[in-house]
């Protein structure tokens, strides 16, 4: 019954979250979203063998992240950091797996051949 209980009233919790959140909280996760996973693509990018075209990295930001974003540069900085931090502990595989989706989400961008 205690269980059921909490499980209500997290529900209870979470609805009123988003009632009071205001609207910009989904332009702030959209924003870092955004810097996770460009910020991951960014710091694959010696890790994989890639060299990047430097005017699609600018034509992407430019499309997706508004000038006023304060936030994403930091964000992105975290990111860049955090995943390069994790890449000395890659196995093989999993470094083999990393590095063919990077790619594809790279040229899928136009930032690598």
């Amino acid at each position: 019954m205690k269980i059921k209980q909490c499980l209500v009233s997290n529900a209870l919790v979470l609805s009123l979250h988003w009632m009071i959140v205001p609207a910009s909280a989904d332009s702030s996760l959209q924003s870092l979203t955004i810097a996770t996973e460009l910020g991951t693509v960014l710091a694959s990018e010696e890790f994989c063998g890639l060299t990047y075209k430097q005017d699609a990295i600018v034509a992407f930001v430019e499309e997706k992240v508004k000038a006023d974003d304060m936030g994403f540069a930091g964000n992105l900085e975290m990111q860049v950091m955090g995943s390069k931090a994790l890449f000395n502990e890659m196995g093989q595989s999993q470094k083999t797996a990393h590095c063919t989706q990077i790619k594809r989400v790279a040229k899928s961008y136009g930032f690598a051949d």
